[in-house]
């Protein structure tokens, strides 16, 4: 089966993303299996920034292995229609290799996070929570699938 996993930091919170979440989780299943690895954030003071986004940066490399092929979510990385995502798709999921998104804390992802990722994505040019950010990125993963699979959600 297609693997996906999906790296934040920090926790979903508030019940309504819970909701949109737990809906696309149900959805997912025949299509892949998803994991998700929840990190800490990293507290910091003014001026610490960069000393908080090394250490998050620390501790997602320590969830990829060298053979997935990493999705970070970046405010500078490439917006592609949901037709073409779902074509970055198609080659992993017919060699099942495992595909990682890592979707950074308030303070972005450090600049190791973005050298490791295979392709820097960004959801739009809007700026999002990163709640919003994670459940959209869930419903793009499902869209994603129904296209390759020719199901009717997106038609």
């Amino acid at each position: 089966m297609f693997k996906i996993t999906i790296i934040t930091l920090g926790k979903l919170k508030g019940p309504a993303f819970r909701e949109l979440e737990s809906e696309y989780l149900k959805r997912l299943p025949p299509m892949a299996k998803v994991n998700f690895v929840e990190l800490p954030e990293e507290s910091y003071r003014p001026g610490q920034e960069d000393k908080a986004r090394k250490k998050e940066a620390a501790r997602i490399l320590k969830q990829i292995s060298p053979e997935q092929f990493v999705v970070a979510l970046d405010e500078k990385g490439k917006s592609v229609s949901s037709q073409l995502f779902a074509m970055k798709f198609a080659g992993h999921r017919a060699s099942g290799q495992e595909i990682v998104f890592v979707i950074g804390s308030g303070i972005g992802l450090d600049e190791k996070i973005k050298h490791r990722a295979n392709w820097l994505f960004s959801l739009s040019p809007l700026t999002f929570t990163h709640n919003f950010a994670r459940v959209l990125i869930e419903e793009q993963i499902y869209r994603a699938l129904t296209i390759l699979t020719e199901k009717k959600y997106h038609k």
